[in-house]
Formats: C-alpha cells, structure tokens, sequence
C-alpha cells in the first residue's frame, strides 16, 4: 500500500526467538500483511529484518506488537546502546543454551547407555523414564512452548516438528512402560524409546549451539568494523587543555589530539603535526598513508609514528566506518535472487513433513504387519526429527554474510545480495578514464600564452575557480597564489568547459570544440603546441576571451600503478574492456594503448556514456560500469552492476552497487572472483541442503525396509538433522580460507 507522494523509512531491527528458517518466513509473512509496510525482508541467518515503511501509517511500536502476536520479538530501541543491547541479549541466550546442552548430554549418556548395553537390568525402563523426563520437559522445553505458539497461530516451524516427535515417541514409551501387559498378551514385544528421545533432544541442542557459533563468526566482519572506533578521545579546549572525552559526546568542530599507535575516532581534517595512517581496515591497501595539513582523516584507522591535531567534520552515524557498517548490515540482511525460491520452500516444508509422517505412520499400520504400529510409530517420530529447514534457510544468507563481511573487510563494499550473485556473470567492463584507470589527479604541466601575453591569467584562475572538474581544479592548484576576480553569469556547459562574463565580455574554458561552436580564432602557433601536447597524452584546455583563443593549458594525469596488471586480469577472466572519456580522441588513445584497452570512445558526454552501456546490453552484454565521478553517475545507474571507486564523488558512490574504498582497480577482479566463490557456496549449500531432505525423509519414513529390512534409527536422524545445518554454516565459513 505505498503511497507515492509520501516518504518512506526504510529500518533494520533485530528479530528475537527465531529459531529456523521457517519462523524468518512466519515473521516476514507477518509483518507484510501489516498495514502501512511497504517491503520486508527477514534475515535469519542474521536474527534481523529490513523494514520499509510508512510512518504516517504505522511505527516500530505496532510492527512489533504484531511480531510479537505470533511468538516472536522485535528489538526497536534505537538508543547509542542498541547494538550492545542485542550482543547482551544474543549472550545470555547462548549461555542458556550451553547450559541446557550440557546437562540434556548429562543424563543422555547414562539413557543412551541403558538401552543400548543394559535395557534387561532390573527397573531399566523406569530409569530411563526418570531420566528422559527432565531432558524432554526442561533442557528441550523452549521446543514445547515455540510449538504452542505457533500453534496458537495456525503455524509451524522447526520447533514444531521436534516437538512433535519427541513427544509421541515419550508417549508411547511411558505407554510401554506402565501398560506393558497390553503388548505381552498380544506376543509382541513393549520396546520404550526413551534414549531416542533423550539423544534427539542432546543432538538437536548440540546442533543449535553450533549453529549460533557459526551464525556469529559469520557476522564477524561487523564485529570487527565495530571495534574500529575507540570508546573515548582526548579533545583540545581552548585553552589549550586536554580533556578525555567519550565518543559519543563528540561533535562536530571539536578538536581531537592523536598519538602514536592510537585508533582516530571520527572523520575530520588535519590543521597540525603530521603522521602516517594506516587505513587498511577501510581500503584493504596495507601501506600506510602520509597525512599533512588539510589530509582527511578518517574514524577506525590507526595513527602510526608521529602525534597530530585533526578537526571533527563527521561524527556519529556519519563517519565512513558507521556508513561501511550500515552498509554491510544492510547488504548481509538483503536477499539475493535465489533466496526468494528457497522461502517458498521453507514455509511449505513443515506441514509437508507433518503430512508425509501422518501418511508413514498410516502405511505402517495397514501394511507393516504384526509390528505394524510400532515402526509407525518410530517412522512418525524419525521423519519428523530428520527433517531440517533450517540447512535450507542458512544455505543462502550464511554464504552472503561471509562473502559480505569477507568483501568489506578487503576494502570492496557490495550494497546488496543480488549484486553479488550478478557480479560473476560479468562480461564486459566500461571504465572510465579519470580518477579510474588514472590516478584523479591532474596536474598542469604546460601554459602556452597568445604572444606571451599573461595578463588575463587572473580570469582563467576565476573561471575555474566556479568550475568542478578535476582538470580546473589542477588549474586552480598551479595558481593558487592569485586572487579571484568577480565573475558574472558563470555557465557551466556539461562534458565541454564553462564561460563567464566579466566586465562586457565573455571568457571560455574548455575543449576545443567548446571554441570552434562560438566561432573563437586559433593561432597557428598554439595549434602546433597543441598537437605536440596530445602526442604526449596531455589534455588540452583551451581559454579563449569571445574572439580569440587566448591560451593553451596542457594537463596530465598519469595512469595508476596496478591499473594495466588489473585489466590484463580481467581480460584474462574473458571480459571485454571498454574505456569512456570525455578527453579527446588522441589522449584517449595513447591512454588506452598503455594500459592494454582495445575498445575505447573519446570525448564521450555524460548521456552518450549512459548510451554506449545501453548499446552493449542490446547485444546481450551484463555490463559493469566503473566510474568515480558525478558524470558518470547516469551511466552507474544504467549498467547491471555499478562499481564506484571510493576516492570519487559521493553521488557515484550512493549510485553504485559497489564501492572500491582504495580507488585500486586490482579489486575489480578481486570482486568478481569473490562473487564466483559465493555463487558456488550458495548452489553447494542448496545443493546437500536439498539432497539431505529428499534423501533423509524417504528412508526415515521405512521406504527401505521392504527391500533391505533397514529402519533408521530415531537417534541417527537426530544427529544428521543438527550436522545437516552445522555443515551448511561451516561450508559458508570456509568462503573465509580461499583465496
């Protein structure tokens, strides 16, 4: 029910009491019927959902009352103590957890050992009954009441199918027990399973533990972001005193003092002293980095050697680290395409395997003969314990959490699941040339003047000076020692230069086409010097009054160290390289021969780009656009996958899929080779995920016994239920070790 005209607000918020798969289904099920939400998206793998509402409509208060209606929780205090709030809470439940493990191992071993070695000793089966008893109704008790809840609601999930199990082979054994009579008069034998129940109830805690382990190393990328920050700073008064401050209380302006070895807080700019940094924990570039007067600095980096002054300009949730951090969070809770399918199936998969266990146990009953009842019965029960949801719903977002957290950790941010998954099926790459294969700093090299004549260089400083290209930035740099002149109707003319009036005459700034359109006069011997310029893979700027071209600026940018070596990888990967810029043609050709490009287009506008990548996806190209400027956000925005590099404009980065923190073309193949290996964990997980139900309920069910006599034992189902989602997480974690 979104409503145009009203903004939306989009919130993450930790789920609390999920206890698989199917329960992520129930809540996010839930939540968009809620009036008001717009989309939901439950994580289970992550404990978390993303929200998306409106809030004229509804609020965090009612989303969780209606959570809370079907047995579940949502965390929506928003306070600075939130994600310590969620750690305390996820803490005391695993404690709770180890403990009710332990001890329900404690009385399974003597049980187990009874009815395997010594079930004919005296008073055996009243042993075991004693001992069961408190492993079924207080270490297994959370399984009973998630069940009762969900049946108040018409659900199930995987604490329904444990629940049910347990209970009917408890049942029948205590029936076995007391009425043994009932099966010796009828000449069978009154087998009690109540070391089935103790152990399943053992292997299914054992397997929760494991599995919440392996949910929190999967999420430690976060964790290992989030203690980038210190807890307090020392700040510079003005008097000269220095104050431990917590970071909290910092704002914006305060003056932080860093020494040698400790961790910067919030982003801010040098104004005294001068350090090494090192930021390897945002770009994944182990060199440290030299910072002087004016540098950047930013929160979660490490001061090296020498002490310095920085003021706080972004603080809070505005740092880069807190928006890497939210980004992350956003990107390991999104769901990448395959995910959809995989909810479907689990939020079928419980009642289907109710069903076939009511069906195993009926077929028993009519065709199993004289034991008829009693291997429907253990049918029921094994069926019902060897079913897991849960490897299907872990198979997904533990691989995309890892792959995620292995990403940021190496300096490449991916925004969302399905750019990830998309990622690997790239082939072809259009790069731009400035900031991106070059290095984004242009320096001027060489000023010609008309007649050497220099005395309008006052105005071109003053026209570049409105202008925000990098090439008038550089030129803005090489006169910094001049003063702006006032400037009348400034006009900046996208993907050509800008002109300005001042006094009665109009001034330009730009490429040569930008002159030959007002009919500007060249000199022959500023031609000449042109042309020797674009042989050495200058670009030109061309400062003309309305008349004549006045001057002739010639600019480099070099070409950045790793950028031939990550494009010969790509190619290597069977990519098409392709290289747009708005630099002329002969720059843009001696730029593309150095660094290994055959495809190329020069003096490219910021929609044309946009068009060359529409262009190749006609041809059935998935195209990735690498870009770092706000001219080629349209372009970013087109391509199947946006890649931004890091150093560029902010609108490049919030357009793009992807950010390369470093600015280092090497991690584009980084990225790719990172998106095959999750892709392949993803359809590894699917795979024994989907292989273990279809191949685990069928021979709990008896399917076997007919042809082998083979019955699976309840106690075995148990055990490869909790190491089917064991396997799945540990097989994500793996993603960690490759290379």
């Amino acid at each position: 029910m979104e409503n145009n005209n009203t903004p939306t607000v989009k919130k993450t918020f930790p789920v609390l009491q999920m206890g698989c798969a199917s329960c992520a289904v129930n809540v996010e099920n839930t939540l968009k019927t809620q009036e008001g939400v717009v989309s939901v998206n439950v994580n289970y793998a992550s404990s978390s959902v993303i929200i998306e509402y409106l809030p004229k409509i509804t609020n965090p208060e009612k989303l969780q009352k209606s959570v809370q209606s079907i047995g579940y929780d949502l965390l929506i205090d928003e306070g600075e103590n939130k994600d310590q709030q969620v750690q305390d809470i996820n803490t005391k439940k695993y404690k709770s957890l180890r403990k009710r493990t332990f001890g329900a191992i404690i009385l399974a071993m003597p049980i187990f050992i009874i009815g395997m070695f010594f079930i004919n000793m005296p008073y055996a089966n009243y042993i075991m009954w004693a001992l069961s008893t408190p492993v079924i109704f207080w270490f297994g008790k959370d399984f009973f009441i998630n069940a009762f809840k969900q049946a108040k609601h018409f659900s199930a999930n995987m604490d329904t199918l444990v629940a049910l199990s347990t209970s009917v082979a408890y049942a029948f054994s205590v029936f076995n027990t007391v009425y043994a009579d009932f099966w010796i008069q009828r000449d069978l034998e009154p087998h009690v399973y109540f070391e089935a129940v103790a152990v399943i109830i053992a292997f299914i805690l054992i397997g929760k533990l494991l599995e919440d382990k392996a949910k929190g190393n999967a999420s430690s990328a976060i964790k290992k972001l989030m203690g980038l920050q210190p807890n307090a700073v020392m700040v510079v008064k003005d008097n000269g005193s220095q104050v431990e401050t917590p970071l909290a209380n910092i704002i914006i302006g305060d003056i932080i003092i860093v020494k040698p070895g400790e961790k910067i807080a919030v982003d801010g700019e040098v104004i005294e002293g001068s350090s090494y940094v090192d930021e390897s924990m945002l770009s994944g570039e182990p060199i440290a980095v030299h910072k002087v007067e004016k540098e950047k600095v930013f929160a979660g980096t490490i001061n090296q050697k020498g002490s310095f002054m920085f003021r706080a300009e972004r603080v809070g949730s505005q740092t880069m680290l807190s928006q890497i951090i939210k980004m992350v969070q956003d990107a390991q809770g999104s769901k990448a395409p395959v995910q959809k399918l995989v909810d479907k199936i689990a939020g079928i998969f419980v009642p289907t395997v109710i069903i076939i266990a009511i069906i195993a146990l009926i077929a028993w009953i009519l065709l199993g003969g004289v034991d008829g009842l009693t291997h429907g019965i253990l049918a029921l029960v094994t069926v019902l314990v060897i079913a897991c949801p849960c490897a299907l719903g872990l198979a997904t977002p533990t691989a995309i959490m890892v792959g995620m957290g292995k990403g940021a950790e190496n300096g490449i941010l991916i925004k969302d699941a399905q750019s990830l998954e998309i990622a690997k099926k790239i082939n072809a790459i259009v790069l731009d040339k400035t900031g991106t294969i070059t290095e984004g700093k242009p320096m001027v090299t060489d000023i010609f003047w008309l007649n050497d004549d220099e005395s309008k260089k006052d105005i071109l400083f003053s026209l570049e000076s409105q202008s925000e290209h990098p090439l008038a930035e550089a030129i803005i740099q090489h006169f910094d020692d001049l003063k702006p002149t006032p400037i009348n109707s400034f006009e900046s003319i996208t993907g050509k230069g800008a002109k300005a009036k001042i006094e009665d005459t109009t001034y330009f700034a730009g490429n040569k086409n930008l002159l030959i359109e007002h009919n500007i006069l060249f000199d022959n011997n500023l031609i000449e010097k042109s042309e020797e310029l674009i042989k050495q893979s200058k670009t030109i700027v061309w400062f003309s009054d309305n008349e004549n071209a006045l001057a002739l600026i010639g600019i480099e940018d070099k070409i950045k160290p790793t950028s031939r070596e990550a494009i010969k990888d790509l190619k290597d990967l069977g990519i098409e390289i392709y290289m747009l810029t708005g630099d002329n043609n002969t720059t843009a050709r001696l730029i593309a021969e150095k660094s290994g490009i055959e495809h190329y287009k020069a003096e490219a506008l910021p929609h044309q780009k946009a068009e060359f990548v529409k262009e190749l996806q006609a041809k059935g190209k998935i195209v990735a656009m690498i870009g770092d400027g706000i001219n080629d956000s349209a372009a970013l925005a087109q391509a199947d996958i946006s890649i931004a590099m890091g150093k560029g404009s902010d609108i490049a980065m919030d357009v793009a899929k992807m950010t390369i923190i470093s600015s280092d073309l090497k991690k584009i193949p980084a990225a790719i080779k990172l998106s095959k290996q999750t892709v392949a964990t993803i359809k590894q997980n699917l795979f024994w995920a989907f292989i273990y139900n279809i191949i685990g309920i069928p021979i709990a069910a008896g399917i076997l016994f007919p042809i082998t006599g083979f019955l699976l034992n309840p106690m075995i189902a148990g055990a490869a239920m909790a190491l089917s989602s064991v396997s799945v997480v540990s097989n994500s974690l793996r993603l960690k070790l490759k290379k």
